[in-house]
C-alpha cells in the first residue's frame, strides 16, 4: 500500500511538471507568432455637402456640377433646370 502511494504522488507530481512545460511553450509560441496589423479603413477629411438645385439630392462638394442657379448633381439637371427658366 505505502508504494501504491508513493507512486500516485509521484505520478500527480510528473503530471503537473509536464502541465507547465507546455503552458510555457504555449506562451513563447503566442509570443514569437508576429501578429498581423489591424486594417483601418482610409477615412479623409469630411466633406461639404451640397444639395441638387433640380431634384433636392444631397452629394459631395467636390461631385456637384455648379450652374447659373446653384449646383447640381448632373449636366442633365443643370440643362433642365437651366432650360425651364
Amino acid at each position: 500500500m505505502k508504494y501504491l502511494l508513493v507512486f500516485i504522488v509521484l505520478f500527480i507530481a510528473i503530471w503537473l511538471f509536464r502541465k507547465g512545460q507546455r503552458a510555457e511553450e504555449r506562451e513563447a509560441a503566442q509570443k514569437a507568432r508576429p501578429v498581423p496589423p489591424k486594417a483601418t479603413p482610409a477615412v479623409g477629411a469630411p466633406q461639404t455637402m451640397l444639395r441638387c438645385a433640380h431634384c433636392g439630392l444631397h452629394l459631395p462638394a467636390t461631385d456637384t456640377i455648379a450652374g447659373l442657379a446653384g449646383v447640381y448633381c448632373s449636366i442633365a439637371h443643370r440643362q433642365a433646370a437651366e432650360s425651364a427658366t
